[in-house]
């Protein structure tokens, strides 16, 4: 009496074959624990995985013969999905922030908007300064650049011009991003520590 396994149907988004649905008549085999086992004809590799209760994956079909794999093709796609979310999770995503000055802004207002520019570079953020033109104040684009060197004169210690202002249509653009390590070397009394 001859005993098999009925292998259950695993729902794929890719196009990996496995167990029956690989066209080869031969293969190379490699076993579980990834040694080489050797070519087998596809029907005698079959079988070398259902006496295991687990799945033969065609891992390399352009191969000449392909090479197949005996795993566990549920728990292999489970802990592909795993390593992608935490590739996604690690990855840093570069915010863009904007702050809008006028040619003729006024101290306090620039002190502010300088403000906020600081905030956005200390949580990482790059920012995009726009001088924002209106009527006759295009005849006289250096009061908008002067905004423009004035603030990264200002932030010098904590950003680098990392594209320098340019004229685009009524606007001139400015983008600045944070220096690494800049907002990390005066932690408060007591909290580097504790928080580390």
């Amino acid at each position: 009496m001859s005993h098999t396994r009925e292998v259950p149907k695993i729902a794929k988004h890719d196009d990996t074959r496995i167990n029956d649905e690989i066209t080869a008549t031969r293969c190379r085999l490699i076993g579980v624990d990834g040694s080489q086992l050797g070519l087998f004809g596809i029907r005698d590799a079959q079988r070398v995985a259902d006496e295991q209760g687990l799945d033969l994956v065609e891992i390399a079909p352009n191969a000449d013969p392909p090479v197949c794999r005996v795993m566990d093709y549920g728990k292999f796609k489970y802990q592909q999905a795993m390593k992608a979310k935490q590739a996604r999770k690690n990855q840093s995503r570069v915010e863009v922030k904007e702050m809008k000055f006028r040619p003729k802004i006024d101290v306090g207002d620039y002190e502010t908007k300088k403000g906020h520019v600081l905030r956005f570079l200390k949580k990482g953020a790059r920012v995009k300064v726009t001088i924002m033109f209106r009527g006759r104040e295009m005849a006289h684009p250096e009061q908008g650049l002067n905004v423009l060197e004035r603030l990264s004169a200002d932030l010098k210690d904590v950003a680098t011009v990392e594209s320098q202002p340019k004229l685009e249509g009524r606007n001139m653009i400015m983008l600045l991003a944070p220096i690494k390590g800049a907002f990390d070397e005066k932690p408060a009394k007591g909290e580097s520590k504790s928080q580390a």
